[in-house]
């Protein structure tokens, strides 16, 4: 048992240390260049997609489909986590401030990888049992034609989001929530999995209205904290962008010598927490994005891009603004408890139970969204009768997670084993099917009508 563990440790630490990190970067590159950039060229008419139609009357989106802005609200939740708040923190204490530069860097690549995704999604998806169902085991199976691979992405999706992914995730709201409350960690993982279920048994409609509700405001709500700290700390906030740029050139300069923060750390740690909180290339939120009631597949690949902007872009800017103007990264914490410090400086008392309602929602909505991608791959694998166990196993994990008090590291390292693995299937194909991106956004940008029968 303990040589299994050292492996999967080993290995995983071998792939998001270096191999994911290249090939993810690689990929956001040759997507950027080889489809002329469309999360620069298409940057306004993306959110023009997302948001123009938000205070029109609504049309009810197509039986079986979520809204376009449902779909991004699905993907967002699932983006959106726990990494924004500890992974941004982290990166800063390893990489220094200026590691969200780079972090913005690899966001700004991954809008192309993640466009490429949200576009395959939709070309490829079918309707089963009366849903539309997508995602990269569907373009895998259907596009490169191999379905033993696409049931390997399957595989993996299944056990690095929908079990050992929720597991941790109800852990750290069972964490926060008992710090704060003094509750019993079983009673909440009793409450979670019931809230769960229920969002669970409502299928695709009542996931997409949770979604459109929820998500929304809790990124407001935290953005709005956020906000109040850097009005406290207002004669910080120039000094703090400073250090960013200056500190992803020269962070000595910043951190001191003594630390031995190098531009290789700042590069390293800013683009993992970039790419790891997007999820742009690793294939979970294009099941989202291929269920999306749209006239073109390029416009849902749009609105993904927004996806990315929303996540890394404000998210993990606003993580790391607070850290910095409030100078927790300078008090020798780590992880969650750096972003901690930073609201306790800013808010008192009132910042740590601030952020453990945050961190509350940003966990439970990452619980629906990864439990949704799952799903998606039960379908594919098994059908319809695969929801029920599925369901039901799901719940199991998050009550197990809640009342897990002692040390969880091994099943964070088994989550991230499992997710990077089933990057590779994806990226294989994001690669392969690059010529059909080209051409469906080729399409798009002519005008034409869309017609699905035309790219087939």
């Amino acid at each position: 048992m303990e040589q299994l563990v050292n492996f999967i440790t080993q290995a995983s630490d071998m792939m998001w240390s270096s191999v994911l990190l290249i090939i993810l970067v690689s990929v956001g590159i040759i997507y950027s260049v080889y489809l002329g950039f469309p999360q620069v060229r298409h940057f306004g008419e993306a959110f023009k997609n997302t948001f123009g139609g938000l205070f029109k009357k609504k049309e009810s989106a197509e039986e079986g489909s979520m809204s376009s802005f449902q779909a991004l609200a699905t993907a967002v939740a699932a983006q959106v986590g726990t990494g924004n708040v500890a992974g941004v923190a982290t990166a800063i204490m390893s990489g220094g401030p200026g590691a969200i530069f780079w972090m913005w860097v690899s966001g700004f690549l991954g809008m192309a990888t993640i466009f490429g995704e949200a576009v395959l999604a939709q070309k490829y998806r079918e309707v089963r049992d009366g849903n539309y169902v997508g995602g990269p085991a569907f373009y895998i199976s259907k596009g490169l034609k191999s379905k033993p691979l696409a049931a390997f992405f399957s595989v993996a999706l299944i056990i690095a989001l929908g079990f050992v992914g929720n597991l941790v995730q109800s852990n750290s709201i069972s964490a926060s929530v008992t710090a704060a409350t003094g509750l019993n960690p079983l009673i909440i993982g009793l409450i979670l999995g019931v809230a769960a279920a229920l969002v669970f048994m409502g299928g695709m409609k009542r996931i997409a209205t949770f979604a459109e509700m929820v998500v929304p405001f809790m990124a407001v709500l935290y953005i709005l904290g956020t906000v109040v700290v850097m009005i406290l700390f207002a004669d910080q906030v120039i000094p703090a962008f400073q250090s960013i740029f200056v500190g992803a050139f020269n962070p000595q300069s910043v951190m001191g010598g003594a630390l031995g923060v190098t531009v290789r750390e700042a590069v390293r740690f800013g683009v993992a927490r970039g790419l790891f909180s997007n999820e742009a290339g690793m294939g979970s939120t294009p099941h989202a994005h291929a269920v999306a009631d749209v006239k073109h597949p390029a416009q849902q690949g749009l609105v993904a891009i927004v996806g990315v902007v929303i996540d890394t872009i404000v998210v993990c800017t606003s993580t790391a603004m607070v850290i910095l103007v409030t100078g927790a990264h300078k008090m020798g914490l780590a992880g969650p408890l750096v972003t901690q410090q930073a609201f306790t400086t800013a808010f008192g008392g009132f910042g740590t139970s601030f952020l453990a309602i945050c961190l509350t929602f940003f966990a439970f909505t990452t619980i629906i969204g990864w439990y949704y991608f799952g799903e998606s791959n039960i379908r594919y694998l098994f059908g319809k009768k695969g929801l029920l166990p599925y369901r039901i196993l799901v719940v199991v994990f998050i009550i197990l997670g809640s009342a897990l008090t002692q040390k969880v590291d091994f099943v964070w390292t088994l989550a991230d084993f499992f997710n990077g693995i089933m990057v590779f299937p994806n990226l294989v194909a994001l690669l392969f099917l690059a010529p059909q991106v080209k051409k469906i956004l080729t399409h798009y940008r002519s005008g034409q009508e869309y017609h699905a029968e035309d790219f087939k």
